[in-house]
Formats: structure tokens, sequence, C-alpha cells
């Protein structure tokens, strides 16, 4: 990694649950605002809130001083980060592609984790 960034950071979210959905999606968006390349993967226990409306249930909660979490995934999508749900999710959650947010990327464990070979930096949430 250069000194400004630049480096390959991946962050795994396992729970659709605000608190596990808010830090990754925080520490997402204060990594492409650095110069990271971001990669949020969202494992079938995470995938449920990448259905259409599901953040704007968290942003409706109106977490005191967390930043809104529809704004936080558009700053990462924006700002060139990925947003990968495990295909393994459709079936398991049942959630249909046409339900999913827009932006978000459909892919396969380990086509994940062979692009997210050489990261410098990886969160768990």
């Amino acid at each position: 990694m250069s000194e400004n960034g630049n480096g390959k950071m991946v962050v795994v979210c396992n729970h659709a649950d605000a608190p596990h959905v808010m830090p990754t999606l925080i520490m997402g968006a204060s990594g492409v605002s650095i110069g990271e390349e971001v990669m949020l993967f969202f494992c079938p226990g995470g995938a449920p809130v990448l259905v259409k409306g599901e953040l704007e249930k968290i942003r409706e909660k109106k977490l005191k001083g967390l930043p809104d979490p529809v704004q936080l995934f558009d700053d990462i999508i924006d700002e060139g980060g990925r947003v990968i749900l495990c295909e393994l999710a459709l079936e398991n959650k049942d959630i249909k592609v046409e339900d999913v947010r827009e932006g978000v990327e459909i892919m396969n464990a380990p086509s994940f984790l062979l692009d997210a070979q050489g990261a410098g930096l990886s969160l768990v949430f």
C-alpha cells in the first residue's frame, strides 16, 4: 500500500442488523475516502440488508451519532468501491436478483476470495 492509501481493503458482513451493517458501511466509506480499493462481501447472514428498501429501514431508526446508511452505501459505490452479495444468499434467503439494491454485484465465494487476494486490511462484522 502506498502512503496515500490505494491498498486493497476487504470487509465481510454476516449479519443484517444495524450493529453489524453500520460498521461495515462506515469502514467501507472511510476506506474509499482515503483511496483504498474497497470490497464489501455480504455473506448469507448479512444479505437481507442488500434488498431494496432495507437500508432505508435502518435509516428510519435514526441511530444516534451515526451517518445515514443509504448515503454510506451510495458513497461507496460512487467512489468505486464494490459491494458484493454471496450468490448462496439468493436461494438461502429467498432473495430475487431483481430485488437486490442497484450497484450490488453477485458473486460466489471462490471468485470473491480470488479478487480479495493481497488485501492489506480485512475486517469482519
